[in-house]
């Protein structure tokens, strides 16, 4: 987040804030189904559901866990040096396709 807010942000904070303001005065009941919307889906992200979570990750045993993983990597990687491939360029000026 910027430590210093643009003057348009606080532009539109304050239009949402005066625009909330006006909605509560006028007619509160509209705002219930957004605050539930918004409100579910805050306690979803913050404590998704524990079935779909437990049933996707498998428990791993204490020798798996123990293992380093760059051990199961097969280490039979060879150093090639790069290879120059001699080439010519033309001396065309003009292009290969009209």
């Amino acid at each position: 987040m910027p430590r210093k807010m643009s003057p348009l942000l606080i532009v539109i904070l304050a239009l949402i804030g005066v625009g909330l303001i006006a909605q509560m005065l006028n007619n509160p009941v509209q705002l219930i189904i957004p605050v539930v919307v918004f409100g579910v889906i805050y306690l979803l992200y913050k404590f998704p559901p524990g079935g779909a979570r437990a049933s996707s990750a498998k428990p791993r045993s204490k020798q798996a866990n123990r293992r380093d993983p760059q051990a199961s990597k097969p280490k039979s990687r060879k150093n090639i040096p790069f290879r120059v491939i001699e080439g010519g360029k033309d001396d065309d000026n003009l292009p290969k396709y009209h």
